[in-house]
């Protein structure tokens, strides 16, 4: 059985559109609406359409909604998709597709031209590019919230997800450093119907976040391993230049080498905790 999750933000106006073409094309799938503390008529204009609607009496978050949707899901394949018509439901059907043909996740990879803007695009590319250096795996599109999924598969990291916008992050290097397959398919994303909830210093700052839970999620040494060098060169060649010039082994010298060892103390231990996290995933599946 599919399922289809919407989480959903005020989106009265994209739901009148978008819900009679989803019921349209998958007339037999379960098709749920998470109402995120909306103020608008966009549960009203779900229920009227025949979705199943969850509401939550207050806004918790993106993160929150897919969680709350996963865990209330009947079907063996959950898709994933945005409430704001970015996403086209013809879409799906390549999804799904690709799903069958042995992958756990599938993710529509937004175009150039789908970025919202040019600093989003730039945002992204590196988001991407960070992702891919640490999974080893080529990743088109990180953030990506149009996805499809195996239920069983996407259950065992709900702990894992945040309540934030980041969960496609959390759950795009979940797949990954559990070994599960997880590939990406082109898509355009129209533009959305209404206004963003993205603020762009909250959300720039939490997407800053999202590099160091990139790296903290998937190997933390890989991440804090360079890091740690760097710190070692930088103290080596201090105290070669205080040696040379003044015959001495300064504190900062001395700051500069404990430092570095700090931090590679601090990879070490996030990787055993990773680990750990991961292994009581294996065990709860």
């Amino acid at each position: 059985m599919l399922t289809i999750i919407l989480p959903c933000l005020n989106e009265a106006d994209s739901l009148k559109i978008l819900l009679p073409k989803l019921i349209k094309k998958y007339p037999n799938a379960e098709i749920i609406i998470v109402n995120d503390g909306s103020n608008d008529d966009s549960a009203k204009i779900a229920e009227q359409s025949g979705a199943t609607v969850i509401n939550h009496p207050y806004s918790k978050g993106n993160g929150a909604a897919i969680k709350t949707g996963a865990r209330a899901a009947s079907g063996d394949i959950l898709v994933f998709m945005d409430a704001d018509g970015q996403h086209d439901p013809k879409d799906i059907e390549n999804l799904l597709a690709e799903l069958k043909s042995g992958y756990d996740m599938v993710v529509g990879a937004r175009n150039s031209g789908s970025q919202a803007s040019i600093g989003r695009l730039w945002a992204n590319s590196f988001y991407n590019w960070l992702a891919s250096w640490i999974s080893g795996h080529n990743i088109a599109d990180l953030t990506s919230g149009f996805r499809a999924v195996r239920a069983a598969k996407f259950s065992e990291f709900l702990y894992l997800l945040p309540n934030g916008f980041s969960y496609p992050t959390t759950i795009t290097m979940a797949f990954f450093r559990a070994g599960y397959s997880v590939s990406y398919i082109p898509i355009i994303a129209h533009t959305r119907i209404g206004k963003s909830h993205i603020k762009l210093l909250r959300d720039g700052i939490r997407f800053l976040l999202i590099i160091f839970k990139i790296g903290t999620l998937y190997s933390p040494l890989k991440l804090f391993g360079p890091l740690s060098v760097f710190f070692f060169v930088l103290g080596l060649s201090y105290y070669s230049y205080t040696f040379i010039t003044d015959a001495r082994f300064t504190n900062m010298g001395v700051l500069l080498f404990i430092t570095s060892i700090l931090i590679f103390l601090i990879g070490l231990l996030s990787e055993q905790i990773t680990q750990l996290l991961y292994s009581y995933s294996n065990k709860k599946s």
